[in-house]
Protein backbone atom coordinates (compact mmCIF):
# COMPACT_ATOMS: atom_id res chain seq x y z
CA UNK A 1 0.00 0.00 0.00
CA UNK A 2 3.05 2.46 1.00
CA UNK A 3 4.39 2.09 -2.60
CA UNK A 4 1.15 2.42 -4.47
CA UNK A 5 0.87 5.48 -2.69
CA UNK A 6 4.61 6.38 -3.41
CA UNK A 7 3.76 5.62 -6.86
CA UNK A 8 0.85 7.80 -7.78
CA UNK A 9 2.03 10.90 -5.57
CA UNK A 10 5.21 10.41 -8.20
CA UNK A 11 2.85 10.07 -11.08
CA UNK A 12 1.37 13.30 -9.57
CA UNK A 13 3.88 15.38 -9.11
CA UNK A 14 4.88 15.04 -12.74
CA UNK A 15 1.92 16.04 -14.47
CA UNK A 16 1.97 18.88 -11.95
CA UNK A 17 5.47 20.12 -13.17
CA UNK A 18 4.18 19.08 -16.94
CA UNK A 19 1.29 21.10 -16.50
CA UNK A 20 2.94 23.69 -15.08
CA UNK A 21 5.76 24.22 -18.20
CA UNK A 22 2.43 24.41 -20.49
CA UNK A 23 0.70 26.97 -18.25
CA UNK A 24 4.03 28.92 -18.76
CA UNK A 25 5.02 28.47 -22.69
CA UNK A 26 1.47 27.03 -23.76
CA UNK A 27 3.22 23.36 -25.38
CA UNK A 28 5.60 20.78 -23.00
CA UNK A 29 2.94 18.51 -21.49
CA UNK A 30 3.59 15.68 -23.17
CA UNK A 31 6.99 15.67 -23.59
CA UNK A 32 7.71 16.63 -19.99
CA UNK A 33 4.97 14.10 -18.35
CA UNK A 34 6.30 11.13 -20.66
CA UNK A 35 10.29 12.16 -20.21
CA UNK A 36 9.43 12.06 -16.47
CA UNK A 37 7.55 8.99 -15.81
CA UNK A 38 9.34 7.21 -18.64
CA UNK A 39 12.43 7.43 -15.39
CA UNK A 40 10.23 4.84 -13.22
CA UNK A 41 6.87 3.25 -15.75
CA UNK A 42 7.31 1.79 -19.39
CA UNK A 43 6.85 4.03 -21.73
CA UNK A 44 3.71 2.50 -22.93
CA UNK A 45 2.22 3.01 -19.48
CA UNK A 46 3.45 6.79 -19.41
CA UNK A 47 1.69 7.63 -22.62
CA UNK A 48 -1.63 6.21 -21.35
CA UNK A 49 -1.73 8.23 -18.21
CA UNK A 50 -0.97 11.22 -20.26
CA UNK A 51 -4.13 10.96 -22.90
CA UNK A 52 -6.87 12.38 -20.88
CA UNK A 53 -4.69 15.00 -19.25
CA UNK A 54 -3.19 15.88 -23.24
CA UNK A 55 -6.82 15.72 -24.80
CA UNK A 56 -8.92 17.51 -22.51
CA UNK A 57 -5.90 20.55 -21.99
CA UNK A 58 -5.45 20.81 -26.22
CA UNK A 59 -8.83 20.64 -26.92
CA UNK A 60 -9.35 23.87 -24.97
CA UNK A 61 -6.26 25.62 -26.20
CA UNK A 62 -7.46 24.52 -29.81
CA UNK A 63 -11.19 25.72 -29.24
CA UNK A 64 -9.47 29.44 -27.42
CA UNK A 65 -9.23 31.70 -30.58
CA UNK A 66 -11.19 32.74 -33.33
CA UNK A 67 -8.95 31.58 -35.98
CA UNK A 68 -10.16 27.93 -35.48
CA UNK A 69 -11.87 27.39 -38.77
CA UNK A 70 -8.59 28.92 -40.91
CA UNK A 71 -6.54 26.72 -38.95
CA UNK A 72 -8.52 23.63 -39.72
CA UNK A 73 -7.84 24.48 -43.62
CA UNK A 74 -4.38 25.21 -43.12
CA UNK A 75 -3.15 22.57 -41.24
CA UNK A 76 -5.07 19.73 -42.87
CA UNK A 77 -2.08 18.10 -44.48
CA UNK A 78 -0.16 18.35 -41.08
CA UNK A 79 -2.91 16.75 -39.02
CA UNK A 80 -3.75 14.37 -41.75
CA UNK A 81 -0.23 12.97 -41.59
CA UNK A 82 0.03 12.76 -38.02
CA UNK A 83 -3.06 10.35 -38.51
CA UNK A 84 -0.94 8.80 -41.09
CA UNK A 85 2.30 8.40 -39.63
CA UNK A 86 1.07 6.71 -36.43
CA UNK A 87 -0.68 4.55 -38.23
CA UNK A 88 2.30 3.38 -40.26
CA UNK A 89 4.12 3.26 -36.82
CA UNK A 90 1.77 0.87 -35.74
CA UNK A 91 1.93 -1.22 -39.29
CA UNK A 92 5.86 -1.55 -38.73
CA UNK A 93 5.98 -2.99 -35.68
CA UNK A 94 7.34 0.18 -33.46
CA UNK A 95 4.60 1.28 -31.35
CA UNK A 96 4.81 1.79 -27.69
CA UNK A 97 2.45 -1.00 -27.09
CA UNK A 98 4.30 -3.53 -29.75
CA UNK A 99 7.87 -2.61 -28.99
CA UNK A 100 10.44 -3.69 -25.93
CA UNK A 101 10.40 -1.15 -23.01
CA UNK A 102 14.30 -1.16 -23.26
CA UNK A 103 13.96 0.13 -27.10
CA UNK A 104 10.82 2.27 -26.38
CA UNK A 105 13.38 4.37 -23.73
CA UNK A 106 16.29 4.61 -26.02
CA UNK A 107 14.14 5.93 -28.63
CA UNK A 108 12.58 8.17 -25.86
CA UNK A 109 15.20 9.61 -24.76
CA UNK A 110 16.73 10.20 -28.13
CA UNK A 111 13.58 12.17 -29.20
CA UNK A 112 14.12 13.92 -25.97
CA UNK A 113 17.88 14.98 -27.01
CA UNK A 114 16.82 15.93 -30.23
CA UNK A 115 14.09 18.30 -29.01
CA UNK A 116 16.10 19.71 -26.37
CA UNK A 117 18.88 20.31 -29.12
CA UNK A 118 16.11 22.14 -30.99
CA UNK A 119 14.98 24.74 -28.75
CA UNK A 120 18.07 25.60 -27.31
CA UNK A 121 19.21 26.77 -31.07
CA UNK A 122 16.83 28.93 -31.40
CA UNK A 123 16.59 28.50 -34.63
CA UNK A 124 14.23 31.42 -36.77
CA UNK A 125 12.59 29.25 -39.95
CA UNK A 126 10.93 30.37 -42.30
CA UNK A 127 8.48 28.15 -44.76
CA UNK A 128 6.81 30.00 -48.15
CA UNK A 129 3.39 29.34 -48.50
CA UNK A 130 4.02 27.00 -51.88
CA UNK A 131 5.83 24.73 -49.82
CA UNK A 132 3.36 24.63 -46.65
CA UNK A 133 1.01 21.63 -48.35
CA UNK A 134 3.00 18.99 -49.04
CA UNK A 135 5.89 20.47 -45.70
CA UNK A 136 2.69 19.98 -43.28
CA UNK A 137 1.63 16.36 -44.77
CA UNK A 138 5.70 15.43 -45.02
CA UNK A 139 6.13 16.91 -40.98
CA UNK A 140 3.01 15.20 -40.02
CA UNK A 141 3.98 11.91 -41.95
CA UNK A 142 7.21 11.74 -39.62
CA UNK A 143 5.51 13.35 -36.02
CA UNK A 144 2.89 10.34 -36.58
CA UNK A 145 6.06 7.95 -36.55
CA UNK A 146 7.67 9.56 -33.76
CA UNK A 147 4.40 9.80 -31.92
CA UNK A 148 3.86 5.69 -32.14
CA UNK A 149 7.49 5.12 -31.16
CA UNK A 150 7.36 7.23 -28.06
CA UNK A 151 4.31 9.09 -27.13
CA UNK A 152 6.14 12.42 -27.90
CA UNK A 153 4.49 14.69 -29.96
CA UNK A 154 6.78 17.35 -30.74
CA UNK A 155 9.72 16.75 -33.32
CA UNK A 156 9.29 18.00 -36.17
CA UNK A 157 5.11 19.46 -36.12
CA UNK A 158 6.31 21.95 -33.79
CA UNK A 159 9.38 23.70 -35.78
CA UNK A 160 7.01 23.15 -39.11
CA UNK A 161 4.37 24.92 -36.70
CA UNK A 162 7.21 28.02 -36.15
CA UNK A 163 8.12 28.10 -39.54
CA UNK A 164 4.66 29.14 -40.55
CA UNK A 165 4.97 32.45 -39.06
CA UNK A 166 1.82 33.02 -36.80
CA UNK A 167 0.99 35.26 -34.41
CA UNK A 168 1.31 34.10 -31.27
CA UNK A 169 -2.43 33.81 -30.15
CA UNK A 170 -2.48 31.74 -33.56
CA UNK A 171 0.35 29.77 -32.61
CA UNK A 172 -0.84 28.38 -29.38
CA UNK A 173 -4.21 27.42 -31.16
CA UNK A 174 -2.46 25.59 -33.51
CA UNK A 175 -0.41 23.65 -31.37
CA UNK A 176 -3.89 22.79 -29.49
CA UNK A 177 -4.67 21.29 -32.69
CA UNK A 178 -1.79 19.27 -33.64
CA UNK A 179 -1.30 18.15 -29.97
CA UNK A 180 -5.18 17.15 -30.54
CA UNK A 181 -4.95 15.15 -33.03
CA UNK A 182 -1.61 13.56 -32.05
CA UNK A 183 -3.26 12.42 -29.06
CA UNK A 184 -6.01 10.91 -30.55
CA UNK A 185 -3.74 9.23 -32.78
CA UNK A 186 -1.50 7.92 -29.56
CA UNK A 187 -5.18 6.81 -28.09
CA UNK A 188 -5.31 4.87 -31.25
CA UNK A 189 -1.81 3.13 -31.35
CA UNK A 190 -2.11 2.00 -28.00
CA UNK A 191 -5.54 0.46 -28.46
CA UNK A 192 -4.09 -1.67 -31.21
CA UNK A 193 -1.16 -2.43 -29.35
CA UNK A 194 -3.02 -3.46 -26.54
CA UNK A 195 -1.48 -1.02 -23.82
CA UNK A 196 -4.85 0.68 -23.68
CA UNK A 197 -7.31 -0.47 -21.10
CA UNK A 198 -9.96 0.61 -18.21
CA UNK A 199 -7.29 0.77 -15.72
CA UNK A 200 -5.65 3.32 -17.90
CA UNK A 201 -8.32 5.15 -18.90
CA UNK A 202 -8.81 5.64 -14.40
CA UNK A 203 -4.96 6.28 -13.94
CA UNK A 204 -5.33 9.14 -16.78
CA UNK A 205 -8.75 10.32 -15.10
CA UNK A 206 -6.76 10.80 -12.16
CA UNK A 207 -3.84 12.47 -13.53
CA UNK A 208 -6.04 15.64 -14.67
CA UNK A 209 -6.37 17.67 -11.21
CA UNK A 210 -2.61 17.47 -10.43
CA UNK A 211 -2.20 19.01 -14.13
CA UNK A 212 -4.73 22.13 -14.17
CA UNK A 213 -3.25 22.65 -10.68
CA UNK A 214 -0.04 22.69 -12.52
CA UNK A 215 -1.05 24.97 -15.27
CA UNK A 216 -2.63 27.60 -13.01
CA UNK A 217 0.62 28.01 -10.66
CA UNK A 218 2.42 28.28 -14.43
CA UNK A 219 0.14 30.95 -15.36
CA UNK A 220 0.94 32.73 -11.94
CA UNK A 221 4.63 31.95 -12.02
CA UNK A 222 7.02 35.32 -12.03
CA UNK A 223 9.50 34.20 -14.68
CA UNK A 224 10.71 35.09 -17.90
CA UNK A 225 9.51 33.12 -20.78
CA UNK A 226 12.50 33.44 -22.18
CA UNK A 227 14.69 32.08 -19.41
CA UNK A 228 12.43 29.56 -18.41
CA UNK A 229 12.25 28.33 -22.10
CA UNK A 230 15.93 27.53 -21.86
CA UNK A 231 15.48 25.82 -18.58
CA UNK A 232 12.79 23.75 -20.11
CA UNK A 233 15.01 22.40 -23.00
CA UNK A 234 18.12 22.23 -21.13
CA UNK A 235 15.70 19.67 -18.63
CA UNK A 236 14.98 18.01 -21.34
CA UNK A 237 18.21 17.86 -22.73
CA UNK A 238 19.63 16.35 -19.59
CA UNK A 239 16.67 13.76 -19.34
CA UNK A 240 16.75 12.43 -23.00
CA UNK A 241 20.45 11.97 -21.99
CA UNK A 242 19.59 10.24 -18.60
CA UNK A 243 17.25 7.84 -20.32
CA UNK A 244 19.11 7.24 -23.59
CA UNK A 245 22.51 6.03 -21.91
CA UNK A 246 22.82 2.50 -21.80
CA UNK A 247 22.92 1.35 -18.27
Amino acid sequence: MNTEILLWTAIGLCFFLAGMVKGVIGLGLPTVAIGLLGLFLPPAQAASLLLLPSLLTNLWQAASGGALGALLRRLAPLLAGILAGTALGVALGIGLGQADAAQARLVLGLALILYGLFGLAERSLALPLRHQGWGGGLAGLVTGVITAATGVFVMPAVPYLQALRLERAELLQAMGLCFTAATLALAGSLAGGAGLGGDALIGSALAVPPTLLGMVAGRRLALSPRLFRRLFFLGLLALGLHLAWPG
